[in-house]
């Protein structure tokens, strides 16, 4: 089982490369089988592109067409467990707080196929939603701004709700373009969560129960975790 975060990014080839393992993994666990990687998409009513968008950067992995199985909702709705029957999970990107409520059902499902293999991609929000405390947005803290409000996720107060719980620690996103490490120091610092990794764009870190964590693609990981002397902050990079 292996868990690929990605801090999301635009370049539809280069997101594509650091899935390829996600995608091997996927028909590795199939085996015989034809392989099924379910897309959960939660848009915009009057997103258009989406869809067309994450389809690309998985066919970028090697994934086909006639792999993918996407469910995209419209914000405000929930997924139901029948999404995964699949061999593999990959979450995409968009409002956080509202990809957050969509995986409520299905949460302890989730976390169950995870844990007995299914591998699982976030991208920006699923990443974010795939730690147990997920830091959905906000871009204050105790009403001082920490990061733009542009990044806010319209959110006001930074905001901790449960999420999938594949992980024990904190996920924040586009970390070096949008300035979102910031944020997750000041929940750090807060009590708001106790430790996390604010993941950069076009960079993934890639969590396997066969091998230590590592970090691919063109940034860098910035852990940051509470200590006596108040906050601490390191860099992994590939």
């Amino acid at each position: 089982m292996s868990v690929f975060l990605l801090g999301g990014g635009r370049d539809v080839a280069r997101c594509g490369d650091l899935l390829r393992p996600f995608v091997r993994e996927a028909r590795e666990r199939a085996g015989d089988r034809p392989t099924v990687i379910a897309v959960l998409l939660v848009r915009e009513a009057d997103d258009e592109s989406s869809v067309a968008r994450f389809v690309a950067v998985l066919e970028a992995a090697g994934a086909t067409a006639t792999e993918l199985r996407v469910a995209a909702i419209v914000e405000g709705q929930v997924f139901d467990t029948s999404v995964l029957d699949a061999d593999a999970l990959f979450v995409g990107g968009g409002l956080t707080p509202a990809y957050q409520a969509a995986v409520g059902p299905i949460r302890d499902a989730v976390t169950d196929r995870v844990r007995d293999g299914m591998p699982y991609a976030g991208f920006s929000a699923g990443s974010s939603i795939a730690a147990g405390p997920a830091l959905v947005g906000g871009h204050r803290v105790g009403g001082v701004e920490v990061v733009s409000e542009d990044a806010g996720e319209e959110l006001d107060e930074v905001e901790v709700r449960p999420g999938l719980g594949l992980l024990d620690f904190a996920v924040d996103v586009h970390a070096a373009q949008w300035g979102t490490l910031s944020r997750l120091v000041a929940a750090v610092e807060a009590g708001l969560v106790s430790d996390g990794v604010a993941i950069d764009e076009h960079t993934a870190l890639v969590i396997s129960a066969q091998a230590a964590p590592a970090v691919h693609g063109s940034g860098q990981v910035w852990r940051v975790e509470s200590a006596a002397s108040g906050v601490l902050v390191g860099v992994l990079r590939p």
